[in-house]
């Protein structure tokens, strides 16, 4: 078995956000990847305007998931789902995916479908640009209350500023629908609120809730660890 982490928007080196998680599965000789995400300005590409978008995102999780024929469960947290719904379709090698805080789109479904048209508060929107960001000040309080005070201190360092047009774009398969699925509810999300949690959770096969933040791998790494080896 090994595992495929996909992160989620405006946050860069994947391997940090999931470290935690990834070295107690590591330690039960299980290992993963968490591939770079062009359209958060990684793999030496940038973001922005004519920059790349959710496709790219796509192509390069897919790639990483054609590399290996073990059987593999895919990680899939937050805006990590969009992506993580055409990447993994027809991939024979993919077993199961784990929708942390996520979204499920259908055929056709953009990320900006799942919200009610304006940015969030946390966020940053430049349209010059056409980047968003999460604002660095709210970013603890947000996404990391639950966190210790050196994942806290080191997080500000691994955002990104995003390609804004991932936003708009749709996926153009749903994996999740051939694909058996477990959503993980975080309970203390204030980033994506419970309520809408358990409202996407209702397209996945089974759905668990943990009394965690956003980033449970980061808050709650054993209890991660121990339901991904429970897949």
């Amino acid at each position: 078995m090994r595992v495929v982490f996909v992160h989620g928007a405006c946050v860069r080196d994947g391997s940090w956000w999931w470290h935690r998680t990834a070295e107690l599965l590591q330690e039960r000789g299980v290992p993963s990847v968490a591939p770079a995400l062009p359209s958060c300005g990684e793999a030496g590409l940038p973001g922005g305007v004519g920059g790349p978008g959710l496709p790219e995102d796509v192509a390069a999780v897919r790639q990483v998931l054609q590399a290996g024929d073990e059987p593999t469960v895919v990680v899939a947290h937050s805006y990590g789902g969009i992506i993580t719904a055409e990447a993994a379709a027809g991939i024979g090698s993919v077993r199961h995916l784990l929708l942390v805080s996520s979204y499920l789109p259908e055929v056709g479904q953009s990320l900006s479908e799942f919200g009610d048209g304006s940015p969030a508060p946390f966020l940053d929107v430049d349209p010059d640009a056409s980047t968003f960001g999460v604002r660095p000040e709210l970013l603890v309080d947000t996404f990391l209350q639950d966190c210790d005070c050196e994942v806290q201190a080191q997080a500000a360092d691994h955002l990104a500023r995003q390609s804004l047009q991932v936003t708009g774009q749709p996926v153009g398969a749903a994996a999740w629908q051939q694909v058996p699925s477990t959503y993980l509810v975080c309970a203390q999300d204030r980033g994506t609120p419970p309520r809408l949690q358990r409202e996407f959770a209702r397209r996945a096969g089974s759905v668990v809730e943990l009394d965690a933040g956003h980033h449970p791998f980061l808050s709650r790494p054993a209890a991660v660890r121990d339901l991904l080896l429970s897949l």
